[in-house]
Parts: structure tokens; sequence; C-alpha cells
């Protein structure tokens, strides 16, 4: 359980404090006042990501060198300080030099807010943002591969622009290292989407009143008992005209399907919109259950768009004991629900605590 969060020139914040609830805490004010900024600064702190931006110094509040985020994680005390060029992370008091180190010793988290349809609208990189998030949070040797992916992608599709005659043979020693790593990112990719696939099923059937059956599916390109350096070796023309890598983990997918057909493609908004609460609901279940215990859920003006049937089948399904923060414009339908916790406003970046 995250128990507090203080905040010092992260966005729009100067500085802030907050005691959470243990089941529910809830945000209510206007739109940009600073609700979304601070359920991003908690996703920061346990989770080393933003899901708004990849670029760190947008934390950091204009005017201001460093941003600092502290919280209790099962009363554990943790600490992240971001400037321009560093990051610092501590975690009871002690500095960890490796992020690895920290994330083993913060908690899991599940992000929910109006972009989850870009699962279905969006293109495949949505769908691989929302692989990376969850399996680096369920199998330790995840992350390091992806990172370890990544840089040797970069490597090799600099090779494949930098000159007007290609170098292969540096193309494919990047290719050999980007080989050993994505074993590892196919495996886990398609252990998760195995573990999400009854979960979203589960989740849909009571979103939806069973109307519709819903499905997804792993889609990898290269991943075949060659592997994925000779699979590359194949398609060497392609990537000679295109001067980028063909094959790989950042090219996966995940198949969508409502009813038999793709939902990305013919699915209507509001079958758009279960499924994605179904995939974030399904997140929510498999991290609990690979980790034994339940993720916080940060859930960003999400339950204003639904209607009671669907907030309440939302609450229900997710895991016992799940600690949720929730932003809100409107208090009408957590009382119309009789949602208890604690309530603060939140008006231009300052904080008041309203009841619980």
């Amino acid at each position: 359980m995250l128990s507090d969060l203080f905040v010092r020139d992260f966005r729009c914040f100067a500085e802030a404090k907050v005691e959470l609830h243990p089941d529910v805490t809830l945000l209510v004010g206007r739109n940009a006042q600073g609700k979304t900024s601070l359920i991003e600064a908690a996703c920061v702190l346990l989770r080393l990501q933003s899901p708004r931006t990849s670029n760190r110094v947008e934390l950091v509040r204009f005017g201001a060198s460093t941003c600092l985020l502290e919280a209790h994680w099962h009363g554990r005390p943790l600490r992240y300080a971001q400037s321009a060029t560093t990051r610092r992370l501590a975690v009871d008091g002690a500095t960890c030099s490796r992020s690895m180190d920290y994330l083993a010793a913060s908690g899991l988290v599940v992000w929910m807010d109006h972009r989850d349809m870009s699962l279905l609208r969006g293109g495949a990189e949505h769908r691989r943002r929302f692989l990376d998030f969850a399996a680096s949070q369920m199998f330790p040797d995840y992350l390091h591969a992806l990172r370890g992916y990544e840089r040797a992608l970069r490597g090799r599709n600099y090779v494949l622009k930098r000159d007007a005659v290609i170098s292969w043979k540096q193309a494919d020693a990047f290719a050999r290292v980007m080989d050993g790593f994505a074993q590892t990112l196919w495996q886990r990719r398609a252990e998760l989407c195995a573990a999400l696939l009854p979960e979203v099923a589960v989740a849909h059937a009571k979103l939806s009143d069973g109307a519709e059956k819903v499905t997804i599916s792993f889609q990898s390109t290269g991943a075949d008992e060659r592997g994925l350096f000779e699979a590359l070796l194949a398609v060497r023309e392609e990537e000679g005209r295109s001067r980028s890598t063909a094959l790989g983990p950042h090219r996966d997918d995940i198949g969508m399907s409502l009813n038999d057909l793709d939902a990305t493609t013919f699915a209507s908004e509001g079958q758009q919109r279960s499924f994605a609460l179904a995939m974030k609901l399904a997140q929510a279940q498999v991290l609990e259950h690979a980790c034994g215990s339940a993720p916080l859920m940060l859930m960003d003006d999400v339950f204003g768009e639904l209607d009671a049937q669907r907030r309440r089948a939302l609450l229900s399904l997710l895991p016992p004991g799940t600690q949720k923060i929730i932003t809100t414009t409107t208090l009408d339908w957590a009382d119309a629900d009789h949602l208890s916790g604690r309530v603060y406003g939140v008006d231009q970046a300052v904080l008041s605590r309203i009841r619980g």
C-alpha cells in the first residue's frame, strides 16, 4: 500500500503532500488543475516511468532544477530525485545505483485513462507499450532484455542508414546481440498474452453482460525456429531498400478480436471502450496472480465517462484489496455509487482535504 505521497517541483506542483486511503482516494477538481500530475508522480516514483512522456525533463517544474518525490510503500520509504541530467534513487534511506534494485523494492502499478482507447484505435506501438509496462513488472529479466534490445536496434539502424554502401558485417554484429534479447522478449510477451486471454474474456463478459466474445493473441515478427539473426539474413534485400530493421520485437503486435472480427477495425466506439477497460482490468489480475500482491490502480478520469453498470462492474473486477487513486471532475457519480474513502480537492496545484 502507498500510504502517502510528497512532491516538490514536479510538473505544476511547487510542493504538496497527500495522505492516501488504503482503499480509495479521490482527487476532484476542474481540468488542468494538477490531478493527473499527482497520480503521474506516483507512477514515476514506483515504476520509474511516466505514462505521459518519455522526456524526464518535462517532469521538473518550470524554473526549478530538480523535482523530488517521496512516499512510503508498505512502510518502506522511497525517494526519487530528477534533474535535467541525473536521477537519484533511494530505498530505506540507502542510495540505489541500479534501477533494477529500486524496482524490486517498489510496487506494482496499473494506469488507466482515456488514452487506453489507443490500444484499439492506435498503432502497434501502443499495444507494445502495454506489453512492456506489464511484462517489466511480471518478469525480472524483461526490462534488461528490452533495454538491451533497444540499444542494439538503435545501433543496427544507424549502421543501415549511415553509409551509401551498408556495412553488413557491422549490421550482423548488432543482429546477433538483438537475437539473444529477442528470444527473452518473445517468450515473455507470449506468456503474458496467454495469461491475459482468460482474464480479458471474464472482464469483458461482465462489462458487456456477456453479449460478445473477445480474444487476444500475440503476433510476433521473426519469431521462428531460425531465430532473429537468420530471419534478418533472409530480408537483407528489403532492408537495403528501407534502410531499417525489418523484423524483430519492435514490430510485434497484439491481435484483438470481437466476435471473430478485428476489433481495431470493426468494433464500435462503445465496444472498443469496453475492450480497452477489459485489457487493463486483466492486467491488474495477471499482475496480482504472478506477483502475489495487488497493484496500485491509478485511474485518471475513467469513471465519469462510464454508465453506472460499467462503473460497478469495473470496481468489482479489481483484485481484492486493491488500492485506488482516482481523479475526477465531479463527485456526483461517486456519491451515487456510495463510494467511500478519502477526498481531496485540487485547485491550481493546491490540495485541500474535503473528507475521509
